[in-house]
């Protein structure tokens, strides 16, 4: 195998790819990056048996042939070789030298008959959408902030891909709080996938300033994430996803609007004193004689903090939540007005407490539910 390659297109590529080749695997060579020369085409490939990673390398010459060596050490010396260094990489023996100028090392592989065989997506059955990379990945941002990290409830530590009414959702939930975002819509396929939130924050990493647009293709318990010449595959999560337009009603008695900063802003101050306190807990309050919302914290050892805007009130509730997740939902709302929506009691479909529900004022594309707390 013989490739010749710019050092800055290597060192690109091999960061891609290094990230998932963690260390911390039971097969050695799972620490490793396969490269594979065919007919011109070189590609680098990384798996842990979840996810894998190819990077498609434009070269200026190669020879065909195929080695596997360890990854970070590879992406780690030609990070440090000079830019504009074209870095030629040869194998033999299980080895690899790369020249680049004045410097060149010597690294030790392993066969790549022992790396394991990647998962194909079969293109005739797979369901396929484009995406403009924009909107995918601040839709993808706007739904990982909600999802679990508890292994022990597999499913949501995951991001929900479901068609309903022709639009493609994407949706998550800790059972504290849900994020539900539009991706697509006037969709002509169904589907109802769990992506690992792991998997998807690979993707966000892999974006870079000049990629257009994202190719997510789902076929049986696979998903294939394509950006330019990189690509990412993905298992899917073999767990049920709660109904969560079933789980989190978003209708509410209390509605009102505000000042996406300014609330932002009061949210901060309060989580100042409701972090030394019980479950980080704040009061939202609304007054509909004086039309204020206040926000009420306190830490006994500090002190405690009210905050108060000025808005238009439609009737009187109270309702307690989690500060860190009034902020998250405020940092991942766009638009200069928030809605905001909650009822007192229970509701009876569900038997929950009314969560407090925000959105962006002109539009329903995005929804986050916080659930309130018992204090």
């Amino acid at each position: 195998m013989e490739i010749e390659v710019a050092q800055e297109k290597l060192a690109k590529a091999l960061n891609n790819v290094s990230r998932i080749a963690t260390g911390k695997v039971t097969l050695p060579v799972l620490n490793n990056v396969l490269i594979k020369v065919q007919d011109k085409k070189v590609s680098l490939i990384t798996t842990n048996l979840d996810m894998a990673t190819i990077d498609y390398l434009p070269v200026s010459s190669s020879k065909d042939g195929v080695v596997t060596v360890p990854a970070r050490l590879l992406a780690e010396f030609v990070s440090n070789l000079p830019k504009s260094t074209p870095v030629k990489i040869t194998s033999s023996d299980n080895k690899i030298n790369i020249a680049a100028g004045k410097y060149s090392s010597l690294i030790n592989g392993a066969p790549a008959d022992d790396f394991p065989e990647l998962p194909e997506i079969n293109e005739k059955s797979a369901v396929i959408f484009k995406v403009g990379i924009e909107d995918f990945k601040n839709s993808a941002n706007q739904v990982l902030v909600a999802a679990s990290n508890d292994f022990n409830r597999p499913a949501l530590t995951g991001i929900h891909f479901y068609t309903k009414n022709k639009i493609l959702y994407l949706v998550s939930t800790d059972g504290y709080r849900l994020a539900k975002k539009v991706l697509v819509k006037d969709v002509k396929s169904e589907i109802k996938v769990t992506v690992p939130a792991s998997s998807l924050q690979e993707v966000l990493r892999s974006i870079d300033d000049s990629m257009e647009e994202i190719e997510l293709s789902f076929a049986e318990d696979l998903v294939r994430f394509r950006l330019g010449e990189v690509e990412i595959i993905s298992k899917l999560i073999d767990a049920e996803y709660p109904d969560v337009d079933k789980l989190f009603s978003t209708n509410s008695e209390i509605n009102f609007e505000a000042d996406r900063d300014e609330l932002l802003r009061v949210a901060k101050l309060a989580s100042l004193f409701a972090r030394h306190g019980a479950n980080d807990a704040i009061t939202c309050e609304t007054n509909s004689e004086n039309n204020t919302f206040s926000i009420h914290s306190i830490a006994n050892e500090y002190g405690e903090n009210d905050s108060i805007i000025e808005t238009k009130i439609d009737k009187n509730g109270k309702i307690s939540i989690t500060s860190r997740y009034l902020i998250d939902a405020l940092n991942n709302i766009d638009g200069k007005k928030v809605s905001l929506g909650f009822s007192e009691g229970v509701d009876k479909s569900t038997g929950l407490a009314y969560p407090l529900v925000l959105k962006n004022q002109k539009s329903d594309d995005y929804i986050h539910v916080v659930m309130p707390l018992s204090i």
